[in-house]
């Protein structure tokens, strides 16, 4: 009888809280990984008491979060105003949602599915490598861009574990990579890969030896725009503490020591027993996961770990209340952190992104057309109270339409192409953080005649520019830089009437598909993409809407997206008629929507944007009288913003 079979039985004969992973029934006892220094962990006994009012006095970007510490008294409404652009996300208001109102913390936290929205990345594997500190430490850097920001990021396991230098069979603990990361950030797996394959570090045999040992850390030339920064981290001690931050702030990183049984944990609440298949428990080592909630119904606390989606509840652990030392040591959290360009590039089209300034990291960046073919850099402070819009400078003079806008991984630097007054393209680029603005030349077709779209695609590191404009013969045409310069690429499409800032990179295919939606001279949409694992050709999809002459604006949001790894819907917004058309594309069943229609006296969309304000689209239209307002939408509907501008 194997292993599994009889502590199946001991767990039976024991009336135990918990079941065996059936898979493990009948094969050799499993072998995984540990990796942290229980030693060193910091004892919750030597934590003070947190103060949380204190901790948590300044606005939030989550909601949900705000509404929470309202309710406890952590923050008062006025001091909360500057994060009050929402009164509620998806129908759930103040009260609502599971977030109780005042009192003690709620029975059940969980960050997989909180308030109808999933907040935490997909399980990892270690693969072999003692390495759980750093899969700890990432996990919450992760799952905190996504609560602090509503986007998924995706970091790069291997960008820590290699930048310091640790070997395969290396412990630790996860100060030290959270450490590492506030120094010099955390990168996508696209910059530097987890370079662990199914093998594992085969050949270490526990002396620091083995091929992943042998791999450099060669992070890719743009890592600088492409990693999300953290602040400093913090211990939370208590018990209770740790409750009210996972109510009120998001998941903590926590330390346990393993015993033989837990490698065999399928389901239920883990309590270690006394005997493993007739033989006594013993103490494997120490080892770091994330805790993503609690439940005082079952007494447990709910961690992911990180051996993969095949060992226990689909890679998930409920252990029990003080158990394995998981409350003897403190537990770590972090707030505050600012994601990058490459994470939020999917999130923005047209003239406005968000960025990563400002005190809250959320600031709103605009650029218009402006007096003498000039361009405005507007941009709005989304720490302030009353979000204030400011204008910045005025550059360039032969725009003849509003310029597409982004934030590259080109030390984060802004980056625009406009159509010129002589029918070409015009790429300026702002060096981060305090300018100038740069002119990056004059390229593509000589009767380029729309507004084009602009993206830094996945091809090359840095990423190329990517660019798609209408030109005088009514079709589209795809120009592109690397590293020598513009290139003119192929024409597709006919009858088309308005290019717009509508091109994405999106999540389809392995390489990740090209997407946009073009508008014909009959006054219809048309979709269009790009198949980028076989053959790069471009495809003609559905045509829908009707009446549209102004060029259109579409993202790849968030909703439907379940992890950072998953297809969001198409969000396309366009003006016909005086007023603003919403549009979505399921990436269910791929066919268009039209979900609303909103605004008076518009003339052209500007912007699309899905930023921090929980997930909310963020819409600047161009008036009729040419001045520009601000719509936005949350659970309740759109609501019509300020009017603020004039461009020319």
């Amino acid at each position: 009888m194997s292993i599994a079979l009889k502590l199946k039985a001991t767990l039976e004969k024991n009336q135990a809280t918990w079941r065996v992973n059936e898979t493990l029934l009948h094969t050799k006892p499993p072998k995984f990984k540990l990796g942290g220094l229980s030693n060193n962990f910091v004892p919750a006994a030597q934590i003070k008491a947190l103060d949380f009012k204190k901790l948590l006095a300044g606005p939030t970007n989550n909601p949900f979060l705000l509404e929470r510490r309202v309710s406890l008294g952590f923050l008062t409404v006025a001091a909360s105003k500057p994060g009050l652009q929402i009164g509620s996300v998806q129908g759930v208001t103040a009260g609502e949602g599971g977030a109780p109102v005042g009192g003690p913390a709620p029975a059940s936290v969980d960050w997989r599915n909180r308030w109808g929205w999933p907040w935490i990345t997909t399980i990892r594997d270690q693969n072999g490598c003692e390495a759980c500190w750093v899969f700890g430490a990432v996990a919450l850097v992760e799952s905190m861009v996504r609560i602090e920001h509503c986007v998924w990021p995706w970091i790069s396991e291997g960008d820590v574990h290699k930048g310091l230098h640790a070997t395969c069979c290396q412990c630790g603990n996860a100060e030290n990579a959270l450490d590492w990361m506030k120094n010099n950030s955390a990168a996508d797996p696209g910059c530097f890969a987890w370079p662990i394959t199914a093998s594992g570090c085969s050949g270490c045999g526990g002396t620091g030896g083995g091929p992943y040992n042998a791999v450099a850390y060669t992070p890719t030339p743009d890592r600088s725009g492409r990693s999300v920064r953290i602040p400093s981290y913090t211990h939370v001690g208590s018990v209770a503490d740790q409750k009210t931050w996972l109510d009120t702030v998001g998941p903590l990183v926590c330390g346990i020591t393993v015993w033989t049984d837990f490698f065999y944990y399928g389901s239920g609440v883990y309590h270690k027993q006394a005997a493993v298949g007739g033989k006594p428990n013993k103490i494997e080592g120490g080892h770091v996961m994330l805790v993503v909630g609690y439940d005082d119904t079952l007494n447990c606390w709910i961690v992911k770990n990180s051996w993969g989606t095949g060992w226990g509840d689909a890679g998930y652990v409920r252990i029990g209340y003080g158990e394995v030392d998981i409350d003897s040591g403190a537990k770590i959290g972090i707030t505050g952190v600012n994601p990058d360009p490459w994470t939020k590039r999917r999130m923005h089209n047209g003239g406005m992104l968000e960025s990563g300034n400002g005190a809250t990291h959320r600031n709103f960046e605009l650029l218009t057309t402006g007096p003498g073919n000039s361009i405005q850099h507007w941009w709005r402070d989304n720490s302030a109270a009353g979000f204030p819009w400011s204008k910045s400078v005025n550059f360039c003079n032969d725009a003849a339409a509003c310029p597409t806008f982004i934030s590259t991984t080109f030390n984060r630097n802004f980056e625009s192409v406009h159509l010129t007054t002589s029918h070409r393209l015009h790429h300026w680029w702002y060096r981060q953080p305090s300018g100038p603005w740069n002119d990056g030349g004059i390229f593509g077709p000589p009767d380029a005649s729309g507004v084009p779209g602009f993206i830094q695609g996945n091809y090359n590191a840095p990423g190329n520019f990517e660019v798609v404009v209408r030109t005088s013969d009514s079709k589209l045409t795809h120009c592109w830089r690397d590293g020598v310069g513009w290139h003119i690429g192929v024409k597709f499409g006919s009858n088309v009437a308005f290019s717009g800032p509508s091109l994405i990179q999106s999540h389809y295919g392995t390489k990740g598909n090209f997407e946009l939606v073009c508008v014909l001279s009959s006054g219809k949409m048309q979709h269009w993409w790009r198949d980028n694992d076989h053959g790069m050709v471009w495809f003609g999809g559905a045509q829908f809407g009707g009446g549209v002459s102004s060029p259109p604006c579409m993202i790849e949001g968030s909703y439907s997206a379940a992890s950072e790894k998953a297809v969001g819907n198409f969000e396309l917004c366009v003006a016909a008629g005086g007023a603003v058309q919403h549009w979505w594309r399921s990436q269910f069943d791929g066919l268009w929507r039209q979900s609303a229609t909103f605004g008076h006296d518009v003339q052209a969309v500007v912007s699309l944007v899905e930023g921090s304000f929980g997930f909310n689209l963020e819409v600047i239209v161009l008036r009729i009288d040419n001045k520009l307002q601000h719509y936005w939408r949350d659970g309740a509907g759109w609501h019509e913003g300020i009017i603020f501008g004039s461009i020319v």
